[in-house]
């Protein structure tokens, strides 16, 4: 599953952000420096006890996107990343508030969809993560 989201925020991020002032190589590193940013939020998140509020992010149950812990660190994250392409701080700050929530929203789209593509995208599997960190982990380290 852990797959499955980075390539689509890789997928996400590179559409949002085509159109900025970075060329496209900084931009498709960017993309994938934040894909892999996520992945890292998610699984940090899950074994450091904020399962809650990665459910949150990815369910509707009408708490705030942008009051969300692991979302506002995403989007700081975001933000340093395209600075560190050679995007200037104000652009790059503007940049993710633009894209971070599209990527997230995206994403939670996938989360609760009943089409059968989707299926892979399940907040249960995040859950079940949650009980062993070492497992997390492993996971993750196949996606890096």
């Amino acid at each position: 599953m852990l797959e499955s989201i980075k390539n689509m925020a890789m997928q996400k991020l590179g559409e949002k952000m085509a159109p900025n002032s970075l060329g496209q190589n900084e931009t498709q590193n960017a993309a994938s420096e934040g894909a892999s940013e996520l992945i890292n939020s998610l699984t940090q998140g899950v074994g450091g006890g904020q399962l809650s509020q990665i459910t949150s992010l990815f369910s509707n149950d009408g708490n705030s996107t942008e009051s969300n812990p692991i979302f506002q660190g995403i989007q700081s994250k975001l933000g340093d990343i395209l600075q560190n392409q050679g995007m200037n701080e104000q652009e790059a700050r503007a940049e993710a508030q633009n894209t971070a929530p599209d990527l997230i929203n995206s994403l939670k789209d996938k989360f609760l969809s009943q089409d059968e593509a989707d299926k892979g995208f399940d907040l249960g599997a995040i859950a079940e993560m949650a009980g062993g960190t070492s497992g997390i982990l492993n996971m993750a380290k196949k996606l890096f």
